[in-house]
């Protein structure tokens, strides 16, 4: 009885480190290259262009205003972020391209979907205006 009581918490216990390291996300490592990349575009021009490429592409997973609340939010496994959060919008516009083009996990790549790299910096561009 000793050893299936043992066995019982061994196995809860088990469960619940799995569960947590599945929902802490390793960091995301930006190459230096793009965390300096200068975005070539004019963040007040052609925000238009860049809520409609959200609109279309992020949107049902980062929802309306950003906050990670999409319709798609429940079907992802990892962190959406919350674009209007400081911590978020500390980053440098280089390291929202390469996360918008590259993705990870959940997160597709954007690269065929949107080849045109002026399309996913109009995105930042409109990631940027979704700030509190």
């Amino acid at each position: 009885m000793k050893i299936f009581k043992l066995l019982t918490f061994v196995s809860v216990l088990a469960f619940i480190l799995y569960s947590f390291t599945t929902v802490v996300q390793e960091k995301w490592i930006v190459p230096e290259k793009y965390v300096n990349m200068k975005n070539p575009t004019d963040p007040k021009a052609d925000l238009n262009i860049g809520k409609s490429l959200y609109d279309k592409h992020c949107k049902s997973c980062h929802g309306k205003e950003g906050y990670g609340d999409g319709p798609k939010a429940n079907e992802m496994k990892g962190d959406l972020g919350d674009f209007s959060s400081a911590e978020y919008q500390k980053q440098t516009d280089g390291e929202l391209f390469y996360k918008t083009s590259f993705g990870r996990d959940d997160m597709p790549e954007f690269t065929k979907k949107m080849p045109d790299d002026e399309d996913r910096w109009l995105i930042v561009n409109y990631m940027r205006t979704l700030k509190e």
